[in-house]
């Protein structure tokens, strides 16, 4: 493509600057070929003329268009350049706050010196299983992407972590092995995982320190081979180390420090256990010193101590050798401190007793003398002799140095090997994966022997680096069968020949070491005679003779030769390590043994894993004369072995390539310097492999996403049916140079710059076809507009013209209106003058009239009141006649009233002596009667009271009423009178007139009274006006009053219910956060029981291996041995003992079942008292019934009657005796649970002893008591039996009133089966008892009385306790009455005397309405349950009949009390089923087999009714409740919930069968519930279901253990669904185009790896939908609950949501406009979905809000402050770092889009920086909401379930 093309008007460039390296600038004219300068604009507002060089003519760098810019991987951009790279890495890094970019295959870190929150677990669990270019650019990608290339290739990989000192390194490795560390997990409990973890503490303690570039970087290089087995979980790990930098133990420059673990120990020395190390203050020590920065701001280095300990005992490193680590480490910080003393100018000497040298010694554990002699002395051995010499104060220090440096050399090297050996695992590794932790590329003003190796090693890794992208690269074209030619690419070999060749850099230094005069001179001239003018890579500095340059790849490179030799020997002397080796000290000899033996880097130790590298001399033992030997492999020699066996290990992995970039040297947080990223850039190869992959087809697509995204550039005829031969015409019209561009058989590739074209043109396509729609609708908008004004001018002529008729018209209306205005005024001046003459008449005419009429009444008034006398003497004659008359027929009736009363009293009296017991019986009642008759007469008079005062009120209104009445009447009777009066003064005026003066005068006269009379009047008129007014005004403020306390009575309300709603809802949360607690608890507690049982069963492998012939046990042991734990879940109080005691069960077993045989005995002893306290009662009733027959039996019976209740009072209060000694009995045992306490001689023993001897005394007792009481029964029996049948009669219905207060025939059943049971006597049991079986009559008979007086008890307990909860709230209502009283009566004294009047009566009003309501309610209340209790009485008299018919034709009362031994036969009429199942105890395992373990659950599903299995297993629990079998009741419960958890756990990945034992198991627990016999659980059932409740036993703890297994059936239904889903979501919700066309191509598409795992299928949204319908269909088919349903489908919408949006997070592609519509229309078919199932109420649509939130925020404007408001006040479901993450990652998919402004994106997070929420980014997508059973009886009548014969159930009966 020409030149001419691209570089056109407003194309943008970019030109070099010196400053920001790279600028960008827009041409201001096209470029035309043989220019020479470009005219330039640039971005600051200044014009620049840019001369291009005249040799090469290089045009400038283009840019890439804005919507490349931002991309997740460099090689996508168009145009591949440095500008360009470095330009997307800052708007990634300071923009969008990205750190991660992909450059092909290696991963770009940038060091943001922050802590961000992309490292959690979540984030981990995110990024598992997803392939790499799938989701951002992250570690943890490129640590998965390594992980399943390990597991899908069987080849071991390896993660190359590089970069400059505080690039960021160290942390990047850590993150990658924490992320395999979660991923895979750990083959054993040894928890290796966290030892591998544990050793960054330990390594980055003694190997890492302070530079003025990082304050923690690494000084040593690490490869760590995290180990695998063949299901790839960690088995263990293995460490090498390289090139520890020693020399900084004794030099530090400046603001740099030591090795951490030296002021670790420092700040540590306080501690008892380290007073020993006699250290200080870190300024204290030489070695520590240095650099005068002994503290790290933000670090606590006692605590880096501690965690550094903690993780040596992790890895198993003993409390013994961590103290004697630290005790060498003191013993170095010492060394350090020892000073020399010159005595000439050839020897020095050390000062005696020289404190820090004796402190060293007693630390190493030598002798202080031998040491001191060897630091001032060595030893030189020749041929024939050895000489001591001494040596000068500066080698002596240089010596101690030197010794100081090998020691830590040594101990680095042990502390290695032992982690190793914590690492290392006896289980065979399978694969490994490798992190490569080591330098970078390095220089700075001064490079010595350490750059010169770590450059050396960064061209060794580099080569290696190009070599496998330049593979990759021809890899892809030959994949894609396209032609390629051989890329040239930088081959580095040649440098590393330089080095490492022979008669190279490292061999001559090793040549020169050798030599005995060797210097750092002479192996410098040997440099420049050997390489110089020979070697184009190796030149010589101009003004120096002593240094070197190397031409790396990075950069030139000057090394000095100071210091060269030295550092390559390593020179340590002999004698000091003989003198160390000596040592008393056990673990220093230990460091050294290693010395005696050469151990080349190349071989493998035994253990088989590579050995560290060595870097200290080795001397020989038992050979001193051969010093000269002593360092056989230099320092160089042994790295480049090393260096080679790590090569040798990364050419055999598969690599993985980590590039850390230092973006400042300053440490600041999100600061990007141009000059050195471009440095690092160019140093770690990341534009090697831009140039590489430029100089090839950098940009692919695949045929579909080009066709997709440039259809635009085609015509309709240029499309067909084959994508590819399309592409194939329209690439070849628009790029005419096929060199540009290949056809692969799956992608297009480009070359630079292409796509870029391409988009230029489909841009210069959109704007065109943008300026053709602006046209026609600016067209439009004019036409509109002139519309618009034609029908405005229109209308202002309407409304002109017409607003001239209407002046034309008001002129004719105003001259007709003066015409009548004329009219009516002539007419009211005649009427005026008619009106004066005619009141003068009527005036005259009324005081004659008037004068009359009052004659006339005083005539009518005498004669009235001469007839009131008459009447009143009449009246008072008549009433005293009949006075004298009715005192006369009261004292008759008085008479007769006595005589009869006196009868009535006789007979009262006689009456009352026989119910006198009946009073006694019923005081307590009386009494409680008493006291509600008083209280209600206290209400009465509160009423009364109220009355009163509503009386008194509406007198007092009505008496001021009166009062202001009468007022009225007379000011109208005065004004009256003075009216008459002016009268009556003007008509004596005329007549004085009419004789005095002419007529002239009395019309002067007249017109002053007319005039007075109008002044009158306008008074009076104004009068009344002002009272109007001020009448309206006080109804407006009465009006406004009102409406005011209705707004307050409003807003009060409102506030009530907001705080009752808000506490509500805080109440549900906490529940629900308790609930989930809970099922947490209960979910790690099943993990935990799955995790148990595995071992179990791998122990019993590895134990008891069966013998051939061994039969398998049966699994009812194992039903029995878990028995224990469903069974005492929510256990009672009498179950504690019995716990407490299961230890010494064993030791004692007569002295625990002697316990528990009384606990039980006592227990039945209640029962029976019981029985026979109701057996009293009833006779007593009958003697009370018979003394009102028989008046002829008085005072005898009483008297027995009293002795019996006697007894029976003595009984009660024995049995709260043995109730109390009960109780203790239990404490002591409960309070001492050891094994000794049931042993005898114990106090619990005694105690149990003493009770036993009580026991047996009171049963002998009761014995006696019972013979007679039963001898008096029978003695009343025979006394109260008639001898005829009537009497036979009569006593049958006494006996039936009894049977009648029973409730249903159940309890009649009962009732008489416990009478026989207690009359039937067995010679077997009587035999173990006592001889007669008194003693077991006893005992049956209190055993019944003991469980009716408890069932009495309980009802009475809960009849009081109802009625304490009824006069609850009546004192609470009375309280919030007397307070509403108060309110209204302050209310009323604020308003004035009327109002308050008002008032009072309205609310008196209101009160009484409220309260005649309450009493019809009440009433209605009382007329349903009178309704209710008669039908019910209706219905036991029926059932009573049917029961006398039934059993009282056979079998008569007389015969049940005389024949108590002879068994009596029942006959019993053939009746339906009642709902039981019948089966023998041996068949409970094959029961359990063919119902659960074998049963198929979709032939169940389909054919069967739902819960089947749940109906089959309760009705076998029904009967053995029938049977009164608890051991059968047991044993089958456990077997149930055992077989299911075995199911789910063979079974437990498959949707139906869980489904089906969820199902299942919530219907048993139903039926648990509902035939209970619980009343709560009763009021849904029919009356023969009601019949089926279970009798004999209560199973509140197997319901509780059923709930807690339906908890973890759910939580497992949960994790499968979820497992199914979760493939799904992320390709259905966010990458499928539901809506085709939509969502554009982004240009170039994210270059995914091709080494990425290819999809096997895409889903869709269909796709999940389908998955939903099999999901509900499943459900429904199986009967699961429709409220258990609703919460399924609401946990998998929250998956949905949850995983959709954690994607969409991570995933800068998919945060567009285009993306965002396509979600919302995603969301609404799933919402659809919901719709046609009939679950909008679910909760399921509120789960996706957030997802629905981030979709719309992807959709709104996003520019203005008003945006910003709209946005926080939308977002209220995500949280802030939800916003500003979005906001950031929001991607332009086309040109015409905008990205988000950092300003805008600044002013969010300030409006929501008081948000309180998570700062958590994603959302837990394994969260599980808490679960809830609700309560669903079933309709289903258990008589008509049949069993069908495919379930192979035909040993079990219907009963």
């Amino acid at each position: 493509m020409a030149a001419s093309e691209l570089y056109t008007k407003f194309a943008r460039v970019w030109i070099p600057d010196p400053e920001e390296v790279w600028k960008s600038a827009e041409l201001l004219k096209d470029y035309k070929p043989g220019d020479k300068v470009l005219l330039l604009h640039l971005e600051e507002g200044k014009d620049l003329e840019y001369r291009l060089d005249p040799k090469t003519k290089e045009l400038p760098h283009l840019r890439n268009p804005d919507i490349l810019v931002g991309e997740n991987d460099l090689t996508a951009l168009s145009y591949l350049h440095e500008p360009a790279v470095l330009h997307n890495l800052r708007v990634r890094f300071i923009d969008s706050k990205l750190i991660y970019t992909y450059c092909g295959i290696v991963l770009v870190a940038i060091n943001p010196y922050e802590q961000l929150p992309i490292y959690g677990e979540d984030i981990i669990n995110a990024y598992s299983g997803q392939n790499m270019g799938d989701m951002d650019p992250h570690i943890f990608a490129v640590a998965e992407e390594a992980y399943k290339q390990m597991a899908r290739d069987e080849r071991n990989q390896s993660i190359i972590v590089s970069g400059e000192s505080g690039a960021g390194k160290t942390v990047s490795a850590k993150y990658a092995m924490r992320y395999f560390a979660t991923v895979s997990g750990s083959a054993s409990e040894a928890n290796v995982e966290e030892k591998v973890l544990a050793s960054n503490p330990i390594m980055e303690s003694i190997g890492n320190a302070k530079t003025t570039r990082n304050d923690n970087s690494s000084r040593f290089g690490k490869y760590i081979e995290i180990g695998f087995d063949k299901r790839y979980r960690i088995i263990g790990a293995n460490m090498r180390t390289y090139l520890l930098e020693k020399s900084r133990v004794v030099f530090q420059a400046e603001e740099e420090r030591n090795y951490h673990i030296f002021y670790q120990l420092c700040a540590s020395a306080k501690l008892p256990e380290f007073k020993m190390l006699r250290l200080g203050n870190a300024d204290d020590f030489n070695y520590t010193q240095q650099g005068g920065s002994p503290v790290i701001e933000g670090v606590d280095d006692a605590k880096e101590m501690a965690h550094t300990r903690q993780a040596c005992t992790l890895l198993g490193i003993s409390e013994s050798h961590q103290m004697g680590i630290f005790r060498i480490l003191a013993g170095i910080l010492h060394l350090g401190n020892v000073g020399f003393t010159s005595r000439d100018a050839d020897s020095c000497t050390i000062p005696p007793k020289h404190e820090p040298l004796c402190i060293f010694c007693d630390l190493m554990g030598v002798d202080y003398e031998e040491m001191c002699h060897w630091l001032c002395h060595r030893k030189l051995a020749t041929a024939t002799e050895t000489y001591i010499k001494p040596i000068s104060k500066l080698q002596a220090t240089n010596a101690r140095d030197a010794l100081a440096k090998h020691i830590y050399a040594k101990l680095f090297n042990w502390i290695v090997d032992n982690v190793n050996q914590a690492l290392h695992s006896a289980v065979k590794q399978h694969s490994f994966i490798g992190v490569l932790d080591i330098y970078g590329f390095e220089t700075f003003e001064i490079n010595s022997f350490e750059q010169f190796c770590i450059n050396y090693a960064n061209e060794k890794l580099q080569q290696q680096f190009n070599m496998h992208v330049f593979k990759l690269e021809q890899e892809e074209y030959m994949k894609e069968q396209i032609p390629w030619t051989l890329i040239d690419f930088y081959d580095n070999q040649p440098c590393i020949n330089l080095i490492e060749s022979k008669l190279g850099i490292l061999d001559l230094l090793d040549e020169e070491c050798k030599m005995p005069k060797g210097t750092d001179d002479t192996w410098a001239q040997k440099l420049y005679n050997t390489h110089l003018n020979k070697c184009t890579l190796f030149e010589k500095p101009r003004l120096s003779n002593k240094a070197f340059i190397i031409q790396h790849f990075a950069d030139k490179v000057e090394y000095q030769c100071e210091g060269f030799l030295e550092k390559n020997k390593d020179t340590v002397f002999e004698e000091q390590i003989k003198v160390l080796k000596s040592s008393k000290f056990k673990m220093l000899p230990e460091l050294f043994q290693d010395d005696e033996k050469a151990i080349s880097p190349t071989s493998a130790t035994s253990s088989g894993r590579t050995p560290l590298m060595r870097t200290p001399a080795k001397p020989t033992k038992g050979r001193p004369g051969q010093m000269a030997k002593e360092h056989k492999k230099t320092v160089g020699h042994q790295f480049r072995n090393s260096l080679h066996l790590l090569m040798e290990t990364l050419n055999a992995t598969t690599p993985h390539y980590v590039r850390c970039i230092k973006p400042n040297d300053f440490k600041f947080p999100f600061t990007f310097d141009e000059k050195r990223a471009v440095q690092q850039l160019r140093a770690c190869g990341v534009l090697e492999t831009i140039r590489i992959s430029a100089a090839g087809f950098p940009s692919r697509w695949t045929y579909q996403e080009f066709f997709s995204r440039y259809r635009v550039l085609m015509k309709q005829k240029d499309v067909l049916s084959d994508r590819k031969q399309t592409c194939k015409n329209v690439l070849e019209k628009l790029i005419l140079d096929k060199d540009k561009y290949q056809f692969g058989k799956t992608k297009i590739f480009f070359r630079a710059g292409q796509v870029a074209y391409l988009e230029k043109l489909r841009a210069d396509k959109l704007r065109a076809a943008c300026i053709r729609i602006q046209k026609i609708i600016r067209g439009w908008l004019l036409r509109k507009k002139y519309l618009r004004m034609r029908k405005a001018a229109i209308t202002v002529q309407r409304y002109v013209r017409g607003y001239q008729a209407r002046c034309y018209a008001k002129f004719l209306r105003r001259t007709k209106a003066a015409t009548i205005v004329q009219k009516y005024w002539r007419m009211f001046v005649v009427c005026r003058r008619y009106k004066i003459r005619r009141a003068a008449t009527i005036v005259l005419q009324s005081y004659l009239r008037g004068f009359l009429a009052r004659n006339r009444y005083r005539k009518i008034l005498r004669e009235h009141k001469a007839v009131i006398i008459q009447k009143r003497v009449r009246g008072w004659l008549a009433r005293t006649h009949y006075k004298r008359s009715m005192h006369a027929i009261i004292y008759l009736q008085c008479c007769f009233r006595r005589m009869m009363a006196k009868r009535e009293l006789k007979k009262l009296k006689i009456e009352a002596r026989s119910v006198e017991r009946y009073k006694k019986l019923h005081i307590g009642m009386e009494n409680k009667i008493m006291q509600l008759q008083r209280k209600v007469d206290e209400q009465n008079k509160d009423y009364k009271c109220l009355v009163e005062k509503l009386t008194n009120l509406e007198g007092i209104y009505n008496s001021e009423t009166e009062k202001l009445r009468s007022d009225l009447e007379r000011l109208q009777l005065s004004e009256e009178e003075a009216k008459v009066a002016t009268g009556r003064v003007l008509s004596l005026q005329e007549e004085i007139a009419k004789l005095r003066k002419d007529l002239e005068q009395t019309r002067s006269e007249k017109k002053c009274i007319e005039e007075r009379a109008d002044q009158y009047k306008q008074e009076t008129e104004q009068l009344v006006s002002n009272l109007k007014e001020e009448n309206t005004l006080l109804k407006q403020e009465k009006e406004a009053l009102n409406h005011r306390i209705v707004e307050q009575a409003k807003e009060m309300t409102e506030t009530m219910e907001k705080k009752l709603v808000e506490e509500t809802k805080q109440l549900e949360l906490d529940l629900n956060d308790e609930r989930l607690r809970y099922q947490n608890l209960l979910n790690e507690f099943s993990r935990l029981e799955e995790r148990y049982d595995d071992l179990k069963e791998e122990m019993t492998l590895m134990v008891h291996v069966p013998k051939p012939g061994h039969k398998r046990t049966d699994s009812t042991h194992s039903s029995n041995e878990s028995e224990y734990t469903f069974s005492s879940e929510i256990a009672e109080m009498e179950d504690i003992p019995s716990r407490t005691e299961e230890p010494s069960e064993k030791k004692v077993p007569l002295d625990m079942s002697l316990f528990l045989k009384l606990q039980k005995r006592v227990t039945e002893l209640e029962q029976e008292k019981q029985v026979m306290q109701d057996e009293l009662d009833r006779k007593e009733e009958q003697v009370l019934r018979s003394k009102a027959k028989e008046e002829e039996r008085p005072q005898i019976r009483g008297a027995e009657l009293e002795y019996e209740s006697l007894k029976r009072q003595e009984l009660e209060s024995e049995n709260k005796k043995l109730k109390n000694e009960l109780n203790e009995l239990r404490k002591a045992l409960s309070e001492k649970s050891a094994p000794e306490v049931t042993a005898p001689g114990a106090p619990a023993y005694r105690v149990l002893m003493e009770q036993l001897t009580s026991v047996s005394e009171e049963l002998d007792v009761r014995k006696e008591e019972v013979l007679i009481l039963r001898s008096q029964l029978v003695s009343q029996k025979e006394a109260i039996q008639p001898k005829d049948d009537k009497n036979t009669m009569t006593d049958s219905t006494i006996l039936l009133e009894d049977v009648q207060k029973m409730k249903d025939k159940g309890e009649i059943a009962q009732a008489y089966i416990g009478l026989k049971e207690t009359n039937r006597s067995s010679a077997l049991d009587y035999h173990e008892l006592n001889e007669d079986g008194e003693l077991w009559l006893v005992y049956e008979g209190l055993k019944q009385a003991n469980r009716l007086l408890e069932s009495q008890l309980q009802s009475q307990k809960r009849s009081h306790e109802n009625e304490a909860e009824a006069l609850r709230g009546e004192i609470q209502s009375l309280k919030e009455e007397n307070n509403r009283q108060q309110q209204l009566l302050a209310q009323n004294l604020q308003l004035p005397p009327e109002a308050r009047i008002e008032a009072s009566l309205q609310h008196e009003i209101t009160r009484l309405t409220n309260e005649n309501l309450d009493l019809m309610e009440q009433l209605e209340k009382q007329d349903k349950t009178v309704r209710k209790l008669k039908k019910q009485l209706k219905v036991f008299a029926k059932k009573i009949g049917e029961l006398e018919v039934g059993q009282m034709e056979n079998i008569s009362p007389g015969q049940i009390i005389d024949e108590p031994i002879r068994p009596v036969n029942i006959p019993r009429k053939e009746k339906d089923f009642q709902g039981m199942l019948e089966y023998k105890k041996e068949d409970e395992q094959k029961l359990v087999k063919n119902l659960i373990l074998e049963l198929k659950p979709r032939g169940v599903a389909v054919n069967l009714i739902p819960g089947l299995p749940a109906y089959i297993l309760f009705m076998c629990v029904r009967h053995a409740d029938y049977l009164n079998d608890d051991q059968k009741v047991r044993s089958l419960l456990t077997s149930t919930i055992n077989s299911i958890k075995k199911v789910l756990k063979k079974r437990g990945d498959d949707f139906e069968t869980v489904s089906f034992w969820l199902s299942n198991t919530c219907r048993f627990l139903h039926c648990l519930k509902q035939y209970s016999g619980e009343e709560g659980f009763m009021k849904h059932n029919t009356s023969r279901q009601n019949e089926h409740c279970l009798t004999n036993f209560d199973l509140a703890e197997y319901r509780q253990v059923l709930s807690d297994l339906a908890i973890q059936i759910y939580q497992q239904l949960v994790r499968v669904l979820e497992n199914i889903l979760q493939p799904m979501i992320v390709s259905g919700m966010l990458e499928h185009e539901t809506i085709q066309g939509v969502s554009g191509v982004k240009p170039t598409g994210l270059r995914k790896r091709t080494s990425s795992i290819a999809d096997e299928g895409t889903y869709t949204l269909d796709s999940i939908l389908r998955q939903l319908n099999s999901f509900h269909s499943v459900m429904c088919q199986h009967g699961m609950d429709p409220e258990l349903i609703k919460q399924v489908v609401k946990q998998m919408f929250y998956i949905v949501g949850a995983i959709t949006l954690n994607n969409l997070l991570l995933r800068k592609d998919m945060c567009s406009w285009s993306k965002g519509m396509q979600i919302r229309y995603n969301v609404s078919q799933l919402e659809e979905w919901l719709r046609d199932k009939n679950l909008m109420n679910s909760g399921a649509k509120e789960t996706l809000e957030p997802l629905i939130q981030a979709a719309q925020l992807l959709q709104v404007k996003k520019k203005t402050d008003d945006d910003a408001e709209a946005i926080c006040s939308m977002c209220n479901a995500l949280t802030t770092a939800q916003i500003v993450k979005v906001l950031n990652l929001y991607t332009p998919v086309n040109e015409f889009e905008e990205r988000v402004s950092v300003s805008f994106i600044r002013t969010i997070q300030m409006r929501l920086r008081d948000r309180k929420d998570s700062p958590q980014l994603l959302m837990d997508a394994k969260h599980i909401f808490p679960v809830t059973f609700p309560f669903n009886p079933s309709s289903l009548a258990l008589e008509t379930i049949q069993i069908p014969a495919s379930l192979g159930l035909g040993f079990i009966s219907r009963v």
